[in-house]
């Protein structure tokens, strides 16, 4: 299907990714659950996560498998935080990206203050209507074609359509498509390589949820495409039970 995760090689250690292609410069703690998942030494921003609650951080888990790397830090905004345990979905698959989620448990909790805080997580039971406009931020990148990468000095953000899972599925294949993912996307904007992880929310009343973590999608970043992302509401149940058993 010619598709790959969102994830930018941590190998390219000389190359930082930049930006959502087709996005905007998003105002300074507009979004303050936005995480980078960075290599500690290096400043290396690899992948997106967003702050669920004061201890942990929700993040792809084709993104956590990269735990390989001796030391990894969190950043939001100016604080940086390490993690003490990373939990993979049970269920994730390397092959599919079903149940592409991870958690991430803080070696301590989060101050929290107007430029950090935690996104509310989507309820098992909620409906997002096809065409609903949601957003996905982070620091992947602008175009896949870029050679040479600037650092990520400004989080990109973008405004996607929630795209139907029978659309999604014409486009992607009936099988691609599981009850974990939801689509977004195909309108002129997409996430890309490096913005793995991070957040797909939608606002209801005032309130922002955290609808999907970006998993997956045309390897080229096609805008035409939808991109696809870790349903929260489908896995809404595992993440609870997690956090509360650790």
């Amino acid at each position: 299907h010619n598709f790959s995760p969102f994830l930018f090689s941590i190998t390219v250690l000389n190359s930082l990714p930049s930006k959502i292609v087709n996005g905007q410069n998003a105002i300074s703690g507009s979004w303050p659950w936005q995480v980078s998942l960075q290599v500690t030494h290096l400043g290396f921003h690899f992948c997106g996560g967003s702050l669920i609650n004061q201890n942990w951080v929700l993040t792809a888990a084709h993104c956590a498998v990269v735990k390989l790397v001796s030391k990894l830090s969190l950043l939001t905004v100016h604080p940086s935080f390490l993690y003490v345990q990373v939990i993979t979905h049970p269920l994730y698959s390397r092959a599919t990206f079903n149940n592409d989620i991870a958690l991430l448990k803080l070696s301590s909790p989060v101050t929290l203050t107007p430029r950090i805080s935690p996104v509310c997580l989507a309820p098992s039971t909620i409906n997002i209507l096809p065409g609903t406009r949601c957003f996905t931020t982070g620091w992947g990148r602008t175009n896949y074609n870029t050679s040479v990468y600037s650092s990520p000095l400004i989080l990109q953000q973008t405004g996607v359509p929630i795209i139907s899972p029978a659309v999604c599925r014409q486009i992607w294949g009936q099988s691609t498509i599981t009850d974990a993912m939801i689509c977004a996307g195909a309108s002129g904007s997409s996430s890309c390589q490096g913005d793995s992880g991070g957040p797909l929310v939608c606002e209801r009343s005032g309130v922002w949820s955290l609808v999907g973590s970006v998993s997956w999608g045309r390897n080229t970043c096609d805008t035409r495409f939808p991109a696809v992302y870790a349903r929260i509401s489908q896995l809404r149940s595992w993440i609870d039970r997690t956090i509360a058993s650790n």
